[in-house]
């Protein structure tokens, strides 16, 4: 938590809260439904707070802004960046029906008003957002083939609408049919050691029909 303060020192009260009833929500709801490993659960605010607003490092967003969290897991990297943009939109979803379970039920016990959680397969999700976020759910061409039609075309943001995917390690193979991508490190934010391979990608998509 101290690490979330540090590196974010204007949250509101109402946020700091937030933030700190993680732990215990995670930690309980891992006891019923294993959705972060058993030995990461201690490292939460590091492995999984911290790495999803490394997002928020690059790209702040604006209030109205709309943004999908694609494979969800149990909530990263929507919950804490729904935490921190209270006046953003996430929908977050996932096929695995107990993941969405824990994160509809995290949503609530923080009030965040701003999460919609779902069932669903990415290529089945109506609608058009300005950022479509990931944690390394699958390698970039594949994710690409699932949300590229789902990106809206007015741009509002410093960055252009589009991917902002966490992943780590070398992804030069991965992104060598993506000649627009950049690559952001974390560890230029965050001084852990975990952060030192790990990685925000954007990827400006344009809007298709």
């Amino acid at each position: 938590m101290e690490a979330i303060l540090k590196h974010f020192p204007n949250l509101t009260d109402v946020q700091k809260e937030q933030f700190q009833q993680l732990d215990s929500l995670y930690h309980d709801w891992n006891e019923k439904i294993n959705v972060i490993s058993r030995k990461d659960i201690d490292a939460l605010y590091t492995k999984h707070v911290l790495h999803s607003l490394g997002i928020a490092k690059i790209q702040s967003f604006e209030p109205g802004t709309y943004v999908l969290d694609v494979g969800t897991g149990g909530g990263f990297p929507g919950i804490p960046l729904a935490i921190l943009f209270p006046e953003t939109r996430f929908y977050l979803i996932d096929v695995i029906a107990k993941k969405i379970k824990v994160v509809q039920a995290v949503a609530d016990a923080l009030g965040l008003k701003n999460v919609k959680a779902e069932q669903i397969r990415a290529e089945n999700v109506k609608g058009d957002f300005d950022f479509i976020v990931s944690r390394a759910v699958t390698n970039m061409p594949d994710f690409v083939s699932w949300v590229k039609t789902k990106i809206k075309k007015q741009h509002k943001h410093e960055l252009k609408n589009g991917i902002l995917y966490l992943k780590g390690g070398d992804l030069t193979e991965e992104l060598k049919d993506f000649p627009k991508a950049t690559l952001y490190d974390l560890a230029d934010f965050f001084e852990d050691e975990f952060f030192e391979t790990k990685k925000v990608v954007h990827l400006p998509l344009k809007f298709t029909i």
